[in-house]
């Protein structure tokens, strides 16, 4: 063979296995492609079938390693019925939970009636459901050993409430005062649980609270205490879903709750939380609360819910 042939030979020899190896790459390639592809569509399937993730905010009315031990195997029970992930949440103190509120950050929320109907509109928070065949009650309460009996013998004393918007705990006693003409001083300790042990160890000679929070204190600061006022009864707190939870999911937790003092589990654990049971309840049986603080009543207003 001619030397210059057998160049030319050896050449297309060599660039013919080259370009053989670039289209086995360029293969190797769009299959490497096609399987990454295919992987992350699994994942995506996998992240749709997981259970959307909703905040339950809880009005802070106890120390937060007493509401976590409370609310946490509530929160738990309804996961296994409803099939939905809830994460527990609270506040400090209460005007740091009605900051958030504002802001929109919990899912679902636990608050109390004044809280709620002022942020119906803006955030939008819609109530669903309440505590069953219970209505709200402020209270005051004294040392056991006190010898005071009447409102009127706390006149320019300075007294204990949990925060200045709590609805029952403080503007309802404080209403009672201003109205009986009797001037007090209010003294704001974060916690319903902080008002009765304040009053109970002597740092203030009565306090504003709940039933609910009275009876679920510890029993060494209840015996303590003596309640010598209760407000008219008022509609009680309310389970309400911020807008962006889809409605199905706040059906689902609406059934769970109702469903649950007909439940051995359910009962036991609304038993330890001092709760009676729950009840659907819509936006406007609040309108005795926006009465209260002259609000516009919820009417015919849609609450976007089923």
């Amino acid at each position: 063979m001619h030397r210059t042939s057998f160049f030319i030979f050896c050449g297309a020899l060599i660039y013919g296995n080259k370009g053989m190896m670039w289209c086995w790459l360029v293969q190797a390639r769009q299959v490497l492609v096609l399987a990454l592809l295919l992987l992350l569509s699994r994942q995506v399937c996998l992240y749709a079938s997981q259970p959307p993730v909703i905040v339950f905010g809880i009005v802070p009315q106890h120390a937060s390693v007493e509401l976590a031990r409370q609310w946490g195997p509530f929160l738990t029970y309804l996961e296994g019925k409803t099939g939905l992930s809830l994460v527990f949440e609270t506040a400090t103190d209460i005007p740091t939970f009605e900051e958030r509120l504002d802001a929109g950050r919990y899912d679902v929320v636990y608050c109390n009636p004044a809280d709620y109907v002022q942020r119906s509109s803006v955030p939008g928070y819609r109530a669903f459901a309440r505590e069953a065949g219970v209505r709200l009650q402020g209270l005051v309460v004294v040392p056991r050993d006190s010898p005071v009996t009447r409102l009127d013998e706390l006149a320019g004393a300075t007294l204990a409430f949990p925060a200045p918007l709590a609805f029952a705990a403080t503007l309802l006693p404080l209403a009672h005062f201003k109205t009986q003409g009797l001037a007090v001083t209010p003294s704001y300790v974060a916690t319903h649980d902080s008002v009765y042990m304040a009053v109970a160890r002597g740092y203030f000679p009565a306090g504003g609270g709940i039933r609910r929070t009275f009876d679920n204190s510890p029993p060494d600061i209840r015996q303590t205490l003596r309640i010598i006022w209760e407000s008219p009864p008022y509609t009680p707190h309310p389970l309400a879903a911020h807008p962006r939870v889809p409605a199905e999911a706040v059906a689902r937790l609406r059934a769970a709750l109702v469903a649950m003092g007909n439940d051995a589990a359910g009962q036991e654990i609304l038993a330890r939380m001092h709760f009676s049971g729950f009840e659907a309840g819509v936006d406007a049986d609040w309108d005795d609360v926006r009465q209260l603080f002259g609000l516009p009543p919820a009417g015919s207003r849609q609450t976007g819910l089923p």
